[in-house]
Formats: structure tokens, C-alpha cells, sequence
């Protein structure tokens, strides 16, 4: 029945995300249209602002939630209720703290940091919405822990809906006016977005209340000290997001400013921000909806099984996930390098977009591993790790930027997001090997799929030049070479002994025992 549950929910969770990103790639397409690449550029850089300030009001509390609902559901819904309460509490006076700190430095940080006085009104219309935010996350927590994440998917879709019926209100209206009123109606759809939200979940938690009583009905074993566990937990996790979220604001602060000198202009500058940014990179994450989902859902049941020393458990599912990100993560960078120029062309008309994206696909896999393997660590309480590496990608981002973008331009910020990526994963990686005492299958997971990959995409590659005759629209060569692709990979992986019986049995309620790679320095 749990592996049903888990099953249902990674199935709810992806296919919300999917939906999410491509009603949001299709919405950011319909914003490039009206605000140009300058006005999406300066969106991301108030938006650089907001991922801050939403840090300090969300405070890592998420994660300490559902790791300590999961470990503590069994003690009784009283013990539940205390949990959410408190961190609800601690949210609710960061997020008020936070709001306030955003809307009476709005125009200190346009004028200082972003450098653009048109942000003033936008950063002060997002002020309200941190409070907010910041209990959704308790909420959000929550319902994962629970295995009810239906409750948090749909206060996200309807999050969304929100969201866009008020932009197609208000953009029309606002953006004749310039860029600076845009950007505001676009942060007013976020913060009426974020409240809506909050209210759903705050309801959906009501009535979920009554089955929770009901299912530890009789059950009611005290527990001390729920504050300072969740502290101990969020603490660390918002020191590293805090600092984290600072150097990140520092260097999406800075790009613009390098670009400009390279190209001669700060327009362009935050032009050429915009497209890489607000265009580019969220097409290249969109295909990481089931991979989120699995890493999101995997953090209960990681925390659960550590804290009861299941070990066997707990490298089993480490061996599964790293399996299945890697495997899925070669095929998705294989496609984006294949089929760069035609998404560029389809979605945004834009043959620059399409470069950038082929020129980051190879780095795909240790863009979308990073974030998996940064969950599992954070499920194994190792998020001091994730911090001091946080901290020394940020750092040494920081340090290329200022000395290669003023002489490289674009082509100098593209070479310190490849190293960055490359080193943040491969230093979460050797952590995570570490304290679960397991090693890379090299071949299965990574040999093999890229050379499953590589050779479809040859076969895909002169079937559409030679045999069709390599005429086909940007739209027909994606519809067409994509499955076709796609298809060849899952062939040839089950050719490669890649996918087995086994790993089938992953998706069936009763499986066998799966084996892992272990430490070959073990008995």
C-alpha cells in the first residue's frame, strides 16, 4: 500500500510540474512578447531579489516540517498539530520581517543593487506576498509528509490560474505605460497568486485535520523539545539558503553590469541576461518534473527509514534514484543537443535561444543530478554539506564573472556556468557515496546510456537528412525526432542490459529485494 501511495503521488506530482512548466514556458513566451527581452531582463533581476527575500521567508522551514511529521506521525495528531503550529509561528515572523524589510528598501536596492530605479514599485507590490509564502511552505511540508500531495498540487495549479488571469488583466493595461509599470503588474499577479494559494492549502489542512485524528485516533505520546528540532533542522538549511540566495543576487547583479562593458551598453546587457535566464534555462529545466517530484518524495521516506536505521533501505532507494536521474538526465541532454536550433526557433523564434541551449545541454545531467542528490542529502540531515559546497560554487562564480564577462561577454558567463554546475555536482555526489558507502555503477548508468543516446540520435539525424530529405519545419523536425529518438533510447538501453526485470518490478507494489552497487571495500 505505501509503494501504491508513493507511486500515485510521484505520478500527481509529475504531472502537475509538467503542466506547470508548460503552461509557464508558454506564459513567459507571452511575456517576452509584450515586454520585449529589456523588460524580461529586468524582471529576472527583480526576480533575483524576490528568490532572496523568499528565502528568508520560507527559512528552510519546508524540509524541517516534513522530515519531523514523518518521524512523528506515529506519536499522534496532537504531536502533529504542535509541529505545524510552531512553524508556522517562526515562518509568519520571518515573513513579516522579511516583507517588510523588501518594501522599506525598495528604493535603496533599486538604486544600489539593481541599478535601475524602474524595480521601486515592483519590489514594493512584492513585499506582501513573503508572509504568505512563508506559511505555504509549513503547509507544503506538511502534505508531504503525509502523502498527500494532491492538497499542494493543486493549491499550485491554482496558484498558477491566479496568477495568469490577473497578468492578462492588468499587462495590456500597464505596459504601454513602459517597462517599470509591466514589471509591477507581473509582481502583482504574484502576490495575489501567493495569497490565494496560502488560503487554499490553509483549507485543504482543515479538512485533512479530521482523517489525521481519525487515523491516530487513541494515540497520544508526547514529545519535547519540536522547536528546537525544527530549528536544528531549518537553521542550517537557511543559513546555506540564505547565503546561498545572497551571492546568487550578487552575481545576477553583477552579469548585467559585465555584459554591458563587453558589449558597450547595459541595455544589451540585460537583454542578453533575459534571454540566457528568463528564456533559455527554463526550457532546459522543464523536462525535470519527474525527477523533482521523485527526489521531493523520496525526502520523507529517506528521513523515516535513517531514523529507524534502516540502512539497507536507505542505499536502496539512494541506488534507485541515482539510477533513474542519470539515466533520464542522459536522454534529456542528448535531445536538447540534438534538437537545440528548432526549439529555439519554435518557442521563442529565436535562433540565439536555441544556441544557448545547445551550448548548455551537455551539462544538463550535472544541472538536474545537483538538485536530486542536494534532496538526498538534505532527507540524510547532511545539509551542512550542501551548505559549505553552496558556498564555494557561489564564491568562485562570483570571482569568474567579474574577471571573465567583461572579456568574453555571453561566451565568458556560459564557461562559468558549465565549471560551476560540474563542480557543485560532482562535490554533492562524493558526499552522498560517502555516508551511504556505495559507488557509481559507471557503466549502466552512464556509459551506456550515452552511447544509447548518441547512436539514436544519429539514427534519428540521417533519417530526417537523407531519407525525408531534410526539409522539415522546426515543428516537424521536434515532432518527428524527438519519439523517434526517444524510442531508439529505450531500445537500445534494453539492448545495453540497462533496463532489466528488476527495475521493472521498482513500479509493482510487491518487489523483489533490489541490489545496489555497494563499497566494494565491504564485505
Amino acid at each position: 500500500m505505501k509503494r501504491l501511495t508513493f507511486i500515485k503521488n510521484a505520478f500527481i506530482l509529475t504531472a502537475t510540474s509538467l503542466l506547470l512548466r508548460t503552461v509557464g514556458m508558454l506564459f513567459r513566451v507571452y511575456m517576452s512578447n509584450r515586454i520585449g527581452a529589456e523588460g524580461m531582463g529586468l524582471y529576472q533581476l527583480i526576480f533575483s531579489i524576490y528568490v532572496l527575500a523568499s528565502t528568508f521567508a520560507t527559512s528552510g522551514i519546508s524540509i524541517a516540517v516534513t522530515r519531523l511529521v514523518a518521524e512523528e506521525s506515529r506519536r499522534g495528531a496532537r504531536t502533529v498539530r504542535r509541529i505545524l503550529r510552531r512553524a508556522i509561528a517562526v515562518s509568519a515572523l520571518v515573513g513579516v520581517v522579511s516583507g517588510l524589510a523588501v518594501f522599506l528598501a525598495a528604493e535603496p536596492i533599486s538604486v544600489y543593487w539593481l541599478k535601475d530605479v524602474r524595480a521601486v514599485p515592483a519590489l514594493k507590490i512584492l513585499s506582501p506576498s513573503l508572509l504568505f509564502m512563508g506559511i505555504s511552505s509549513c503547509l507544503r511540508g506538511y502534505f508531504i509528509a503525509r502523502r498527500r500531495v494532491s492538497s499542494s498540487t493543486n493549491a499550485q495549479l491554482f496558484e498558477q490560474a491566479v496568477r495568469m488571469a490577473v497578468v492578462f488583466i492588468l499587462i495590456d493595461r500597464f505596459a504601454p505605460m513602459g517597462i517599470s509599470y509591466a514589471c509591477g503588474a507581473v509582481l502583482a499577479a504574484d502576490t495575489i497568486a501567493e495569497i490565494g494559494s496560502c488560503l487554499y492549502m490553509a483549507v485543504a489542512y482543515r479538512l485533512d485535520k479530521k482523517r489525521l485524528e481519525q487515523e491516530t485516533a487513541g494515540t497520544n505520546i508526547p514529545v519535547r523539545g519540536i522547536l528546537r528540532r525544527l530549528l536544528s533542522i531549518a537553521v542550517p538549511l537557511s543559513a546555506g539558503r540564505y547565503l546561498n540566495s545572497a551571492l546568487r543576487t550578487i552575481e545576477n547583479l553583477l552579469v548585467p553590469g559585465c555584459l554591458g562593458k563587453y558589449a558597450s551598453s547595459r541595455e544589451q546587457g540585460v537583454a542578453q541576461f533575459g534571454m540566457l535566464k528568463g528564456m533559455a534555462m527554463p526550457i532546459l529545466f522543464f523536462p525535470s518534473s519527474f525527477l523533482t517530484s521523485f527526489s521531493t518524495l523520496l525526502v520523507p521516506e529517506i528521513s523515516e527509514s535513517a531514523a529507524r536505521r534502516h540502512t539497507a533501505q536507505v542505499e536502496r532507494a539512494v541506488s534507485r534514484t541515482l539510477h533513474v536521474t542519470l539515466t533520464v538526465s542522459v536522454l534529456i541532454s542528448g535531445l536538447f543537443v540534438l534538437f537545440s536550433r528548432p526549439l529555439g526557433l519554435t518557442i521563442y523564434g529565436s535562433g540565439e535561444v536555441g544556441f544557448l541551449i545547445g551550448v548548455l545541454a551537455p551539462v544538463m545531467p550535472f544541472m538536474y543530478l545537483e538538485n536530486v542528490v542536494e534532496g538526498l542529502l538534505k532527507g540524510l540531515d547532511q545539509q551542512v554539506s550542501s551548505l559549505k559546497y553552496s558556498v564555494v560554487d557561489s564564491a568562485l562564480r562570483i570571482a569568474l564573472i567579474v574577471v571573465l564577462v567583461p572579456m568574453q561577454g555571453l561566451q565568458g558567463f556560459l564557461y562559468v556556468m558549465i565549471l560551476s554546475n560540474v563542480l557543485t555536482s560532482v562535490l554533492n555526489l562524493r558526499r552522498l557515496l560517502k555516508i551511504t558507502s556505495m559507488r557509481l555503477c559507471w557503466g549502466k548508468w552512464i556509459l551506456k546510456p550515452a552511447l544509447a543516446v548518441l547512436t539514436a540520435g544519429v539514427l534519428t539525424w540521417f533519417l530526417q537528412n537523407y531519407l525525408i530529405g531534410g526539409t522539415l519545419s522546426p515543428l516537424a523536425t521536434l515532432l518527428t525526432g524527438i519519439p523517434v529518438t526517444t524510442l531508439g533510447y529505450a531500445v537500445l538501453l534494453l539492448f545495453f542490459g540497462c533496463i532489466t526485470r528488476e527495475d521493472a518490478r521498482f513500479l509493482s507494489p510487491r518487489r523483489a529485494p533490489e541490489k545496489v552497487c555497494p563499497n566494494p571495500r565491504q564485505p
